[in-house]
């Protein structure tokens, strides 16, 4: 029996596509830059399933695929690429994967946070040029512990972010649409304004999803109502932040820092950006650990057997679907 074709957007690790290699015949592509809208269309003919990371799909890619493909499972939880209200009307399940980045993204977030208090990648770069000038007012960051931390976006990250303030003796602070009793259980945060939080916390750690409510969420009225001391830490999507105005805050010493694990138009990043030392920059490697990488993996693998099984699969973002395929 032949085995259905799964189209794979991106370069995985080898162990990321095992589960998936055993039960489909796979299409790779060698590149590592987002493909063009012709080359993923060619590239995707026959396909039944498409594994995508990061790669913009759109309402012509949707229609392009529609008479063969019946699923499209994101990698990461994040599926801000895929116009799903065109999938859908296209008959075209989509899916990601909420659960499984929480640790890891939570931990990178971290990562940076520290990074950008207490100035690392500088010390690194110092100590790395032989630089011998060592002594007690060299490199004076931030103090972290017993600080406000201010988290926006109390979902599954956000939580998981605040846990590990507490280990650090920190008041957590939160803002979102409404107050979340389960994220005040775990963290003890206390819910405020957006404007409250910005005005009050000494690191601010984005976890919001994008969409047209929260595009540019941070801009520059924003940005100025933080601490000149404070730090901004984003780990969720790039065009959260106004990029520019971010820019323009730094320059302008509003706030101390940042800490950046994506960005608005990657893999492309603000040349001035890359220029600052008070900025600290991860190529969008949230998940980037071999373990999540393969759970995320052997998940895809298991949604695309679901929904090849005529079966609704697990963390479907649109179950009613026109399944066409079905018919």
């Amino acid at each position: 029996m032949e085995k259905a074709k799964v189209f794979v957007t991106s370069q995985f690790p080898e162990q990321a596509l095992a589960l998936l290699g055993k039960t489909y015949d796979l299409v790779l592509t060698s590149s590592s830059e987002n493909l063009s809208k012709e080359t993923f269309i060619e590239k995707a003919a026959g396909c039944k399933a498409i594994l995508v990371e990061g790669t913009k799909i759109d309402a012509e890619i949707c229609e392009a695929v529609k008479s063969h493909c019946q699923i499209i499972t994101c990698y990461g939880v994040g599926y801000d690429n895929v116009d799903v209200e065109a999938a859908t009307r296209s008959g075209i399940l989509v899916t990601h994967n909420p659960g499984v980045v929480t640790d890891s993204t939570a931990d990178l977030t971290w990562g940076l946070l520290i990074a950008v208090s207490r100035r690392i990648a500088e010390g690194d770069s110092f100590v790395r040029s032989g630089n011998k000038k060592w002594g007690p007012s060299n490199l004076l960051g931030a103090e972290v512990s017993g600080k406000t931390l201010g988290i926006i976006g109390a979902g599954r990250i956000g939580t998981a972010v605040a846990k590990r303030g507490l280990g650090f003796n920190m008041r957590i602070l939160y803002a979102g649409r409404k107050p979340k009793e389960e994220f005040e259980k775990a963290t003890g945060g206390v819910y405020v304004s957006k404007e409250v939080l910005l005005g009050e916390s000494d690191f601010v750690c984005v976890h919001l999803p994008l969409n047209t409510s929260t595009h540019h969420y941070m801009g520059a009225e924003e940005l100025s109502m933080m601490k000149k001391h404070a730090i901004l830490i984003n780990t969720s999507r790039g065009a959260v932040i106004d990029e520019a105005a971010l820019v323009s805050a730094l320059n302008n010493e509003l706030i101390r820092g940042a800490g950046l694990d994506v960005f608005e138009n990657e893999p492309h990043v603000n040349p001035s950006l890359a220029s600052m030392n008070n900025v600290v920059m991860t190529p969008h490697i949230g998940t980037g650990t071999l373990e999540i990488t393969i759970k995320m993996g052997d998940l895809c693998a298991q949604k695309i057997e679901q929904a090849l099984d005529g079966r609704i699969p697990d963390d479907c973002l649109n179950p009613t679907a026109v399944l066409n395929w079905l018919e």
